[in-house]
């Protein structure tokens, strides 16, 4: 897959992709990452989508018979080789930026 442009680093994408990094190795199911990062399926399921188009996270459907397990089938996300590192910087450098923002607040030009 080839990579695209990297997603925008929201507060709620950076929230998905700290439960993902927190064990990249480890696929994690879609109400899981909900559940984890605090956010409705709304809004974690677009970015999950939006991180497997920029090949951060690759995805695929457990093979289950709802009918024997009484649930829908699960769809597993794990991040990418890749995409852990392209997704560390991301989140390192939005950190950054709201680290320079709250100082720039703190202590605005002309200010004391």
């Amino acid at each position: 897959m080839v990579a695209r442009r990297e997603p925008k680093m929201t507060l709620p994408t950076q929230l998905v992709l700290g439960v993902l990094l927190a064990e990249p190795d480890k696929e994690h199911y879609g109400l899981e990452v909900c559940q984890a990062a605090g956010l409705p399926s709304g809004t974690v399921h677009p970015i999950l989508a939006r991180l497997e188009s920029c090949g951060w996270v690759t995805s695929q459907w457990e093979e289950v018979d709802p009918r024997e397990q009484g649930r829908p089938r699960r769809r597993y996300y794990r991040m990418t080789p890749d995409g852990v590192a392209a997704a560390q910087a991301a989140v390192a450098r939005a950190h950054g930026s709201i680290t320079r923002l709250g100082l720039l607040r703190a202590h605005p030009a002309g200010g004391t």
